[in-house]
């Protein structure tokens, strides 16, 4: 009798959802923890939005009926499970609810502050990018001498240097001392915004970016300092070198692709620091964007407010790490079909 065949049995195959639909229900899950979070924080600050909003002097002249009303209409001594189903209600349907101190709703502060704040943090995080990458390569193609050396201690120094330090001697010496660039704001004082050309607008965002920027690289160069060691260590770099390439021409043909990756991946993944960044910036510049608002109101105890910010915020940030893992597929494309093979395989 011959051998019975051999019989291939196979693991069921495990049922997934579609990516995209993966990635919408991980925001969805994001934003409503990022909501519960900042409610529960809001709730335990010791800031009463009631005094803070109408000041020591009147709340002080006010009888306690009234005292009673506005927080009644404030929603200060709501327990915070009734405040936050209320405002879920409305936020399912579009209304974020009323800024207590703007007295204006939600979206239209938030809509207003957004296009300030995105353009600072999208001019800084280009910069901190392409200067942190140019300065690691240059740094790291050059290990021990004395760019390498000088781009190394700078970084070190700036990455322990707070940015609104940086941002206090940026207004000093460009803006008081040389007089290059306007001392704040984000259109010149006394002129209406409509009216502002795009020249004007730019001159006055320059410097804040120009900040932001510088104090987001040096953890970006620091980086890929190292990644070109380690390029130009490997053994396709010491072979190009002894066949008379030079270390321009090394970095450029064989090594660019390995630098540009991580460097790519720690770019996106900085969105967070650089948005946490803005908001100091902001406030030294005195710019209108989401975060001055966001300091405006978390002095006020403006709940709705602050959690509208802290959504935009993380909606931000969770776009910057989807932009991370697109622009690394792009870049790579085994990043790509690795993908597809494990979802395939599943």
């Amino acid at each position: 009798m011959g051998l019975p065949d051999q019989v291939t049995v196979r693991a069921p195959r495990a049922w997934r959802l579609p990516r995209p639909v993966a990635v919408a229900l991980r925001l969805v899950a994001l934003l409503a923890a990022t909501s519960v979070v900042t409610f529960a924080l809001v709730a335990a600050s010791p800031v009463d939005p009631v005094k803070a909003n109408l000041g020591q002097a009147a709340y002080a002249q006010m009888s306690d009926a009234q005292r009673a009303e506005l927080a009644e209409y404030w929603g200060a001594d709501t327990p915070l499970p009734q405040r936050y189903a209320h405002w879920l209600e409305g936020a399912l349907h579009g209304d974020l609810g009323q800024s207590l101190r703007f007295g204006r709703p939600v979206t239209e502060v938030v809509g207003e502050r957004s296009a300030n704040s995105l353009a600072l943090m999208a001019s800084a995080w280009l910069l901190a990018g392409v200067l942190g990458l140019a300065l690691g390569v240059a740094a790291g193609a050059r290990r021990g001498g004395p760019l390498d050396r000088a781009v190394t201690g700078v970084c070190l120094v700036l990455s322990s240097t707070p940015s609104f330090w940086l941002g206090l001697v940026a207004l000093m010496v460009f803006s008081v001392g040389l007089g290059w660039f306007p001392l704040g704001f984000s259109v010149p004082i006394g002129v209406d915004a409509t009216q502002v050309s795009w020249a004007s607008r730019l001159h006055h965002l320059a410097l804040p970016a120009l900040v932001l920027g510088v104090a987001n690289a040096p953890s970006i160069a620091l980086h890929t300092r190292e990644k070109t060691i380690e390029v130009m260590q490997g053994d396709y770099a010491r072979f190009a070198l002894s066949r008379g390439e030079t270390r321009r021409q090394v970095l450029l043909r064989h090594g660019l692709r390995n630098l540009v990756l991580p460097a790519v991946t720690l770019e996106c993944a900085s969105v967070g620091e650089v948005f946490g960044g803005s908001v100091l910036v902001e406030q030294v510049f005195s710019y209108p964007g989401l975060g001055q608002a966001a300091v405006t109101a978390g002095l006020g105890g403006d709940a709705p407010l602050l959690v509208a910010i802290a959504l935009a915020s993380a909606v931000v940030v969770f776009a910057g790490n989807a932009a991370g893992d697109v622009i690394c597929a792009l870049v790579d494309p085994r990043i790509r079909e690795g993908r597809l093979e494990a979802h395939g395989a599943s």
